[in-house]
């Protein structure tokens, strides 16, 4: 069988995939959310955001790896992730 030709993140740190992941991410800023998140495409049409892109197999493996929800295409999620990071 051929190498994988994904490369997903969790929580143990990058790993070969044969499967693409479902959500997509920035390393630097910590957050996850769809692939076709409109912000996102928004930041990878300007330049620069590439670089830091990491992509997850689903949404528990991008919560479990320490991300939080973007709050433009998950934002019900956001929701509920702001509500228990503020005091």
């Amino acid at each position: 069988m051929p190498d994988p030709p994904y490369t997903l993140l969790g929580p143990n740190g990058l790993y070969p995939s044969h499967t693409p992941g479902t959500f997509g991410g920035h390393r630097r800023l910590r957050i996850y959310g769809r692939l076709d998140c409109p912000a996102a495409l928004r930041a990878l049409a300007r330049g620069g955001y590439a670089t830091h892109r990491v992509f997850f197999a689903d949404e528990a493996t991008a919560i479990a790896s320490g991300y939080r929800p973007c709050a433009v295409c998950s934002r019900p999620a956001y929701r509920e992730w702001q509500a228990r990071h503020t005091d």
